[in-house]
């Protein structure tokens, strides 16, 4: 990813705490909020790890083949799951969205992030507008939600099961990814 470190280490601590919070996510009591949150962890932490300034740490050149594979089976079970519905097209999107990054730095001259070209320029455009989109309407879904009826009174939803909160992990990842992508 080009630009200063700063901004590199800010995608880093924002992907890693949306992982975070949605391994939280995975404790949900409902299967497929649990199944939707683990593909989310899984992007939140292969985006940070992706993002770390290249002046810290260069990942040799086979790590961009790995991640390439990693999130081409992401992807793929993503589209499995996709059958039956849920947010796991949007997952599909992401993990091609993440491979298509992965080969382009494979790719790139001297295998360093932040230094390689913007790959496929119609592919990276619309995964652009794919994202931009994403954001725009992501961002709409959560300014009219209300807070969640439980039956034990305000505060009984627990940590899984809140989707505003679902939302919000969503949006910070879709707004990285656009980062990234742009950055690319």
């Amino acid at each position: 990813m080009q630009g200063p470190a700063s901004s590199g280490w800010l995608l880093v601590a924002v992907c890693a705490a949306t992982g975070a919070y949605c391994l939280l996510r995975m404790r949900s009591r409902v299967e497929e909020q649990r199944r939707a949150a683990g593909g989310d962890a899984v992007m939140g932490f292969g985006m940070a790890a992706m993002a770390v300034p290249p002046a810290v740490f260069t990942p040799p050149a086979w790590a961009w083949t790995g991640y390439a594979v990693l999130f081409g089976c992401a992807g793929l079970s993503s589209l499995w799951a996709a059958r039956t519905g849920g947010h796991h097209l949007h997952h599909v999107v992401g993990a091609a969205a993440m491979v298509h990054m992965s080969v382009t730095m494979a790719l790139s001259p001297g295998h360093a992030h932040g230094h390689g070209g913007s790959g496929p320029p119609p592919l990276t455009g619309l995964l652009l507008l794919y994202f931009a989109g994403y954001v725009l309407v992501e961002g709409a879904r959560l300014l009219p939600v209300q807070a969640p009826a439980a039956a034990g009174g305000v505060g009984a939803a627990g940590w899984g099961d809140r989707p505003e909160l679902a939302r919000v992990c969503r949006l910070s990842m879709g707004i990285a990814m656009f980062a990234m992508l742009l950055f690319m």
